[in-house]
């Protein structure tokens, strides 16, 4: 158990709640901005409106915030793909639509993306719990497209982890690097390489 998932820690009133959550969205502010070295526990209290001291009736310190912040990264976005994968879709149909959906979550949230990325030289193995536990959903769900035929069999595994780094790196190129975004012929050459591969066609060069 974390100390931010300790009893004592946890609001017991939805006013407490609410306050929490106050802190949360100003330490993402903080740490996407300036970075978790160069934010102060009092830069998060100022942007949250409250006492520093009110700070610590719910986290003990600083990596208790960003370990919270990833969790409720992991949390968010496996919601928000449940939600824009609708039932019914082939695997490819259903990667399309993730990485659509994914990569609007980057842009929209940018700062709590970089917090996730940060959490690797602050806590690796909050860093580490998150990409294992998204994995672990993912391989599941890949194991269920090849039962269903919709998919040749294979390492499942190294396929997640390499679909996953694909989302990694354009998220940070296209969410983070941007100004243009990512768009439809982004999402094009994407899913042309996951079909495909860079095996050369029948007719293409050897």
């Amino acid at each position: 158990m974390t100390s931010s998932d300790s009893p004592a820690l946890r609001p017991t009133t939805a006013r407490g709640e609410a306050t929490r959550q106050k802190i949360l969205r100003a330490a993402e502010q903080a740490f996407g901005t300036a970075g978790f070295f160069r934010a102060s526990i009092s830069d998060i209290t100022r942007g949250a409106g409250v006492a520093q001291g009110t700070f610590y009736l719910y986290f003990q310190n600083k990596e208790d915030v960003l370990g919270e912040l990833v969790r409720h990264m992991g949390r968010e976005l496996r919601r928000m793909l449940t939600y824009s994968i609708p039932d019914g879709l082939s695997r490819l149909e259903a990667e399309r639509a993730g990485l659509a959906a994914f990569m609007h979550f980057v842009s929209e949230r940018q700062n709590l993306y970089r917090v996730v990325q940060e959490s690797l030289f602050v806590d690796e193995q909050i860093y580490k719990d998150y990409y294992m536990d998204f994995a672990r959903g993912y391989i599941s769900a890949l194991e269920k497209s090849v039962e269903k035929g919709d998919i040749r069999d294979g390492d499942l595994e190294v396929w997640v982890w390499i679909l996953m780094g694909v989302g990694h790196f354009l998220g940070l190129r296209y969410g983070l690097w941007s100004e243009n975004g990512f768009g439809d012929a982004e999402l094009d050459a994407v899913m042309d390489f996951i079909r495909h591969g860079i095996a050369p066609t029948a007719t293409g060069p050897r």
